[in-house]
Formats: structure tokens, C-alpha cells, sequence
């Protein structure tokens, strides 16, 4: 296994911008942490791509991680976290937190209602084992239903997130003629969390839009505390952003990076 030398940093890892919205989750409760976050834009998306392709890419971007100095690493995607997280974590001897889609805790509340839960995700993530084995394991009733989204990690990648575009985009891909049968729609991907307000205004209120995204924080929380790595530091943190290993320095580019991890 491979150590890290430099503890100071929690590494984030995602196919582009999706994972902030995993790391806005993490500066609220954490803002004292230093951050890096590496975003493989130059290899989005991933959801299209075979698990050995997006395995090869996570494993690149892990190894460049490290040289920077890392202590745990978010896999702020479903994606890479489906098709690599255990061979990272046999791999490397800090704490590596992977995503889950919401699936359990959507169930619970659709059953309550009596309705169906719709995840949407990517081709990928629905295709791996591991999205299989969790909805078997927490879904009895067989009340999941998945839908692959690819188009949506594609209009989210050029800051595309509302709009005639991303709206006809949802009209074409949703079961509109059985929406009333849906209690909850769970964003399976990180880049999805940036559409919410779309889809909140164009679904039935009676639909609860959910995410994984604070959950997997608390977690992190959890992992650093009982490991004692939290930041001792009273002063803010700070985020290093990259792209497929360039820092990135456009400032353009920066203030789209840091408008997201403010909304």
C-alpha cells in the first residue's frame, strides 16, 4: 500500500464539476480543511466510457493526488466510485470515500407513500454491479426504476444547467405518461445536483428531488474525526482546483468553479 507523506489536504476526485457539488457539502461543514480537487475534464464523461477505462483514469488521478499531499480522498463521483473504489482502497492506506446514490433512504419514504423511486444516473453506474446490488439489498418491494442521463453530465460540463436545452432534455428522458407514480427522484451523479431547481420547477411538487451528496460528507466527518485527521486549524481552508492534472489558473474559469461551491 502506498502512504501519503504530506497530511494536510482532502483530496476530491470527479470526471469534471460535478463533484462540487459534493465539496460545497464538505467547506460547510468543514471550511477549515484545505481542499484539493481535480477535475478530469479533458476525460468527461466517464458514464459512457467501460469500467476498465474509468478505473485506469481514477487511479492516474489518485497518483497525481498523492504527489500533492493528500490524507483522504472523496470520490466525488458515482461513476468512478462503482467502477474503482475497491481496487483503490486495496491500493492505498487512507481513507478513500466513495458515492452512493440515495437509494435507501428513498425507498424508505416512497414506501411510506406508496410510490415508486426513479434514479437517474449514468449509463455506467447503472450497468456496474455494485448500483445492482444495492437496490437489491435495500429494495424488497422492487420500487426502483433507473434511468440513464448522459446528456446531463454533457450540458453541465459548459455550465449549462437550466434553459429551453436542459428543459427539453428532461421532457424527452423522463416517464412523464406515469410521473405521478414517483415519490422521490434521487440524482445518482454529482454533476446532477446542479439541475435541481430545473427539475423542481418542472415536476409535480408531490416529488421529492434527493441526493447523496451530504450524506457521503458526514461520512468523510465521521472517517477524519475518528481517525483524529481533523484540521486543529481555527483559520479557513482553501481549494486547489486542477484539470486532468494542470492547475488551473484561468480566472474565468476559477469564479465558475467558486460560483458553484457557493449556491
Amino acid at each position: 500500500m502506498k502512504r501519503c507523506t504530506n497530511e494536510m489536504n482532502i483530496g476530491f476526485f470527479d470526471s469534471g464539476i460535478g463533484g462540487l457539488s459534493v465539496l460545497r457539502e464538505a467547506l460547510a461543514l468543514m471550511p477549515n480543511e484545505n481542499y484539493l480537487y481535480y477535475a478530469d475534464s479533458d476525460n468527461t464523461p466517464y458514464g459512457t466510457k467501460t469500467r476498465d477505462e474509468v478505473k485506469k483514469l481514477a487511479f492516474r488521478a489518485v497518483e497525481f493526488l498523492i504527489s500533492k499531499g493528500i490524507k483522504a480522498l472523496v470520490i466525488a463521483c458515482n461513476t468512478a466510485t462503482s467502477a474503482s473504489v475497491e481496487d483503490l482502497r486495496k491500493a492505498y492506506d487512507f481513507p478513500i470515500i466513495g458515492m452512493e446514490p440515495a437509494v435507501k433512504p428513498a425507498v424508505a419514504r416512497s414506501l411510506n407513500g406508496g410510490k415508486r423511486v426513479l434514479v437517474l444516473t449514468t449509463p455506467l453506474t447503472l450497468r456496474e454491479v455494485k448500483f445492482r446490488e444495492l437496490v437489491t439489498r435495500v429494495d424488497p418491494e422492487h420500487i426502483v426504476d433507473g434511468i440513464p442521463a448522459p446528456k446531463l453530465v454533457e450540458l453541465a460540463e459548459r455550465f449549462t444547467f437550466d434553459g429551453p436545452e436542459v428543459e427539453e432534455y428532461f421532457r424527452e428522458i423522463l416517464p412523464w405518461d406515469k410521473i405521478s407514480c414517483y415519490g422521490t427522484i434521487v440524482l445518482g451523479c454529482t454533476h446532477f445536483p446542479f439541475f435541481r431547481d430545473t427539475l423542481a420547477r418542472i415536476l409535480p411538487q408531490s416529488i421529492d428531488i434527493i441526493d447523496g451528496n451530504r450524506g457521503t460528507v458526514n461520512h468523510l466527518y465521521d472517517v477524519l474525526k475518528s481517525k483524529n485527521m481533523l484540521n486543529p486549524s481555527n483559520k479557513p481552508g482553501r481549494v486547489l482546483f486542477f484539470r486532468s492534472g494542470v492547475p488551473v489558473e484561468d480566472p474565468l474559469l476559477l469564479e465558475k468553479y467558486n460560483r458553484l461551491l457557493r449556491s
